[in-house]
């Protein structure tokens, strides 16, 4: 049996623990690629959308995929059990609850607003998990809650102390429902250990499905075509950009992602989210924060940091 020193096993890049804790963070990087992607998704989806076109565009968002999902995986599509559809249903059925929450309310707030807001579900999610499982948090998790709900509050005030704007609020129930939709992925036992390409195909299309319906019930809107006659170049490479990046690879890989880690550490791990979505709304969208803004995002992203360190 050959015997090596830890000095000569760290040099080797073998020290003890390294591999597991460097296959993790291989396995985390796709989700921070996820977080970037979702960090541009507010102002992409700010630029494509109006009220009258919310629920055209989300229905070409998620049928410009579905299709190229249901052919590529249509062997092991049809391998899925009646209860693992149902499953992967009910997800699809969050999961277009939080895009309409989401892109009704990027559309009355500010792309930066929106990704600051938004990022309460890594608060949201462990404080969530904590009481499924009957046990308390800690404090310094509950202290660090408390000073992103506090920048959360300054964040929303603009000028000056005022009742936050509709689209804040939206985005803020899409952070609940965000946790609900991560709660479920680990918890429905009808989909564990299913094919993730089939359950992320069967999601996107009941959303589709709630969009659909919506989309024809009179008063909600421009139907999809009518939203596509609207587009030029931009918009169009905008709807690629949603389509592809943010809801196909960005939710495939949550789903593979949250059987491998806890819920809490998937949400935790989507916490550069924000800052992207910051920096594209300030850089490239020209949004601008007041003094009040500025403290209230530094308290989002200070409590956001600190949860995710007391947590993972």
């Amino acid at each position: 049996m050959t015997v090596t020193s830890p000095a000569l096993e760290a040099r080797n890049g073998n020290a003890p623990g390294s591999g597991p804790r460097r296959a993790a963070w291989l396995a985390d990087l796709p989700v921070l690629a996820v977080a970037v992607v979702w960090g541009g998704s507010y102002l992409a989806a700010k630029g494509i959308t109006t009220t009258q076109t919310v629920i055209g565009v989300l229905v070409l968002r998620f049928a410009l995929v579905l299709p190229v999902l249901v052919v590529a995986g249509w062997r092991r599509l049809r391998a899925l059990t009646p209860a693992q559809l149902r499953g992967a249903g009910l997800l699809g059925l969050v999961l277009g609850g939080i895009f309409l929450l989401e892109t009704y309310g990027v559309v009355h707030t500010s792309a930066t607003n929106a990704g600051l807001i938004i990022s309460l579900t890594m608060i949201f999610t462990p404080l969530a998990e904590a009481a499924v499982q009957r046990r308390k948090p800690s404090g310094a998790f509950l202290t660090a809650a408390a000073v992103s709900v506090a920048g959360v509050v300054l964040l929303t005030q603009g000028g000056g102390l005022t009742a936050p704007s509709p689209g804040d609020l939206l985005i803020l129930c899409a952070a609940l429902a965000r946790t609900l939709h991560v709660l479920l992925m680990a918890r429905v036992k009808a989909v564990q250990g299913a094919d993730p390409l089939s359950l992320t195909t069967v999601q996107l299309g009941g959303a589709v499905l709630v969009f659909a319906v919506l989309a024809a019930v009179p008063g909600t809107g421009d139907s999809p075509w009518a939203a596509a006659a609207g587009f030029g170049a931009a918009e169009w490479a905008g709807l690629v950009f949603l389509s592809v990046l943010c809801t196909l690879f960005a939710f495939f890989v949550q789903m593979w992602a949250v059987r491998r880690t806890s819920p809490s550490r998937v949400s935790l791990l989507l916490g550069t989210e924000p800052l992207w979505a910051a920096a594209a709304g300030i850089a490239i969208g020209g949004e601008h924060l007041g003094p009040l803004g500025i403290a209230g995002a530094a308290l989002v992203l200070a409590g956001t940091a600190w949860g995710r360190r007391t947590v993972g």
